[in-house]
């Protein structure tokens, strides 16, 4: 497996890692814990050193399962985890990255990671209330205290990155891109360049949609959480087929798969970006991480991002609600 740095930190990860949401929330029922752990340990065992979790992912059940499969091989590994909202009788009840609460959620987690020290602590969103300066002191903190080594941000906006790496440098960004999503374009990745910053983008196949297993019949399970997103309403997503042609007709040529093509075109868009494609099935894990192994020559990635960028996506990546907290 390929190693990348994420931006100037000193993370190296391998070149693909492994997003466990998944697992255990957002996309219909929970997995079996020791399903779980298998997985997870299959993709250390395939070369993956990079895996990501939150505590709101359950809530804490995603980080004592990511704790437990990977407990063996600790020193191997790098795991990213994430604060920053308020968890009241079992669920999100909305933001809170006040310094103190960051602090009781670094503990809580190095619990549950059976852990001493996290490897990459993110802001899961930005809090309008609480100065990201304030943020990225407390986090500071952490690092000298031993508790954390390096410092995150998701889905934050090009003046919060500014302002927040003035006091703690941040290693990487963790937001959505990839072919059908390529916003990050336009501002954010010029900024992480600059910066020296690494991005790990989450939803690399489109929460799916970009291998071609899905079409404007699929019924997803009641607690998925597609259901709410307006770009995968029936009929945008039929719409947005003709994208999933193009990718699909790119992998055909090339003799390989439609998620191979699109990690591969984002493996090549910098060496900075390690992308993180969940799963909870053995043989897509296995064709995410052969990923790698796919060779696009420029004039394949001149010829895909063309292609790509005349088709207009059809219906917002996130409900209105959702979408308010990103990109602050």
């Amino acid at each position: 497996m390929q190693k990348r740095k994420l931006g100037k930190s000193n993370l190296e990860v391998s070149a693909i890692g492994l997003g466990c949401m998944g697992m255990s929330f957002g996309y219909g029922p929970a997995v079996d814990k020791q399903d779980g752990i298998s997985l997870i340990r299959a993709a250390v065992e395939r070369g993956a050193t990079f895996f990501d979790t939150a505590e709101v992912y359950g809530p804490f059940t995603n980080e004592e399962l990511v704790g437990e499969a990977l407990a063996p091989f600790r020193k191997d590994v790098v795991i990213a985890t994430k604060f920053g909202f308020k968890i009241e009788n079992g669920k999100q009840a909305g933001l809170d990255s006040r310094p103190a609460h960051i602090q009781q959620v670094a503990d809580a987690s190095l619990k549950r990671l059976k852990t001493d020290v996290i490897d990459l602590f993110y802001q899961h969103r930005v809090d309008p209330n609480v100065p990201i300066e304030d943020v990225a002191g407390a986090v500071k903190d952490l690092i000298q205290q031993g508790k954390v080594r390096c410092f995150g941000l998701s889905e934050a906006g090009a003046q919060t990155i500014r302002r927040a790496h003035k006091v703690q440098p941040v290693a990487a960004l963790q937001s959505e891109y990839s072919l059908w999503w390529r916003e990050p374009e336009k501002e954010i990745i010029p900024t992480l360049e600059e910066l020296g910053i690494g991005l790990v983008p989450f939803s690399p196949l489109g929460k799916g949609f970009l291998t071609g297993a899905i079409n404007k019949d699929t019924q997803f399970d009641k607690t998925d959480f597609r259901n709410v997103v307006p770009r995968f309403s029936a009929e945008n997503r039929e719409a947005n087929q003709t994208l999933v042609a193009l990718i699909g007709q790119f992998a055909q040529q090339r003799k390989t798969t439609s998620a191979q093509i699109a990690l591969a075109w984002l493996l090549a868009q910098k060496p900075w970006i390690v992308p993180i494609p969940g799963t909870t099935k053995l043989q897509r894990l296995e064709e995410n991480l052969g990923a790698v192994n796919v060779e696009l020559s420029p004039g394949d990635l001149r010829e895909l991002s063309a292609a790509a960028s005349k088709i207009p996506v059809q219906g917002a990546r996130y409900p209105e609600e959702l979408q308010r907290l990103v990109g602050r």
